[in-house]
């Protein structure tokens, strides 16, 4: 056997020197292993309520879902998160916008009932979106919010066959039983609804 072809040359050893040095941080990150999707909505990130604020389900199959019901947090975006991953708090949404640009976190995956609108029945049968801000500052509701959330709820809306109108997209005011004034008189049902049916 040639000796040469036994030992890596002298370049081989420098360039793998040299890239032994290159810190970890610059290069390129290994590709996420094939496994089940932490989330229902590619735009979003993950971050899990805590298993005590949610029922878990088989939706659409356990439950239809007829309805998305739009909230405002009356909290920060990271507070929300915080209340969500609280398990003495027992409450969750799916989803969580964020005012400054539309961020968006998956909260509940959609199979599962979200503990958010106060009224079993209508929990079991819709996806809740809460947006960053309180009912009486409309300057949380920014144009990205706005678009983001837009965007989201037209896929939901799809995906479950949920007619995009103000029948089956509600405020969380419009819940039977509850005692919630949210989104509140500022937010502005005729551009929401325009932006889903554009989406």
């Amino acid at each position: 056997m040639d000796r040469a072809r036994r030992f890596p040359s002298r370049r081989r050893l420098l360039q793998g020197a040299a890239l032994a040095a290159v810190p970890a941080a610059l290069l390129p990150a290994p590709r996420a292993s094939a496994g089940p999707r932490a989330v229902d909505y590619p735009l979003a990130e993950s971050v899990p309520a805590s298993t005590s604020n949610y029922t878990a389900a088989n939706r659409p199959s356990t439950y239809p879902v007829d309805y998305v019901i739009v909230h405002v947090t009356q909290e920060t975006y990271a507070d929300a998160l915080a209340i969500f991953q609280n398990p003495a708090k027992k409450v969750s949404s799916h989803y969580v916008v964020r005012s400054k640009d539309g961020h968006i976190a998956q909260c509940v995956r959609e199979r599962n009932v979200g503990w958010h609108a106060g009224n079993w029945d209508y929990n079991t049968r819709s996806i809740g979106i809460e947006h960053e801000g309180w009912v009486d500052q409309p300057e949380y509701f920014t144009d990205a919010m706005y678009e983001q959330s837009a965007l989201l709820t037209s896929a939901i809306c799809i995906k479950y066959g949920i007619p995009k109108d103000r029948d089956h997209i509600i405020g969380h005011v419009e819940v039977p039983g509850t005692d919630h004034t949210d989104p509140g008189p500022h937010w502005d049902w005729t551009r929401y609804i325009r932006l889903v049916n554009d989406a």
